[in-house]
């Protein structure tokens, strides 16, 4: 069975809509795909028709804009959680509010240098998507300033570049616990990605443990060699649920589906812990 449990459609920052993208993934030979927006789950529907329709399974996800005490940015994985639980509804349109506010903040940082203006920014978002850099890296390449995502991710918009903005988010730790409360199964996504930003702390890992976090994607093409062999010795001495994933975002990075898989095992264990929604899996 091959099991992919992080994907974005244009809901957020990827280029397909939800029934593209599971289309997408029952022509790669996926069994199983989690669609993981980020803030956001109003994807769920279409993806979920589609699925049925193609006969492949789906997963209902989401993935959280945190940030730690140390200021580092955190993504967290949510499967299965009931998106209508208003607290953690709540938090979630803070952060929408702020990723707005902060998007702004970069272009304009951006147009001092380039070519690059809101309104452009805004014609690679579909409405009531959520906000990011990747709209604002699309916005670069139709402007000619670089050549993919990928490139402007390396350079001019990563965290280490002058024109980075850092925006207020939920505390990963708080946010593991409203995922919990809302019957989801938590996972800490590419907690080694060194190459996106700095990596948090072992006390930031621990905070989230504590707080109820389920699970590591450990196998994501941006964890290091030696994150991977950490991060399967931290979910061995914590009972921690393994992913792999692709973190596809169609044409909007060089990810591709189903180059990183979760195993079946470790799917079970998500939907065992998982009671906010349903998964749909074929027989």
């Amino acid at each position: 069975m091959r099991i992919d449990l992080h994907t974005h459609s244009n809901v957020s920052d990827g280029t397909e809509t939800p029934a593209e993208l599971i289309t997408a993934a029952a022509a790669a030979g996926l069994d199983v795909v989690a669609l993981t927006d980020h803030d956001q789950t109003s994807g769920w529907d279409q993806a979920r028709v589609t699925a049925q329709d193609l006969g492949i399974g789906f997963i209902p996800g989401m993935e959280i804009t945190c940030q730690d005490s140390h200021g580092i940015s955190v993504h967290l994985l949510s499967y299965l959680h009931d998106p209508s639980y208003q607290p953690l509804l709540d938090e979630l349109a803070v952060s929408l509010n702020s990723r707005i506010v902060r998007a702004q903040r970069i272009v304009e940082r951006l147009a001092e240098d380039y070519p690059i203006s809101w309104e452009l920014v805004t014609e690679h978002c579909q409405p009531g998507a959520t906000v990011g850099r990747p709209h604002i890296a699309d916005a670069l390449v139709t402007a000619g300033v670089v050549a993919h995502r990928n490139e402007a991710f390396a350079n001019i918009l990563s965290s280490r570049s002058r024109y980075y903005v850092s925006h207020p988010a939920i505390n990963p730790a708080a946010a593991v616990r409203l995922v919990r409360e809302a019957g989801g199964v938590p996972v800490f996504a590419h907690p080694k990605a060194a190459l996106r930003g700095r990596v948090v702390p072992e006390s930031t890992v621990h905070e989230m443990i504590e707080a109820g976090l389920g699970g590591v994607e450990v196998y994501h093409r941006d964890n290091s060699a030696e994150g991977k062999e950490q991060l399967l010795a931290l979910a061995s001495e914590h009972d921690l649920i393994v992913t792999g994933s692709s973190d596809y975002h169609g044409t909007g990075k060089l990810n591709r589906l189903g180059e990183n898989l979760t195993e079946p095992a470790m799917l079970e264990r998500i939907l065992a812990q998982g009671t906010g929604t349903s998964a749909q899996l074929q027989s």
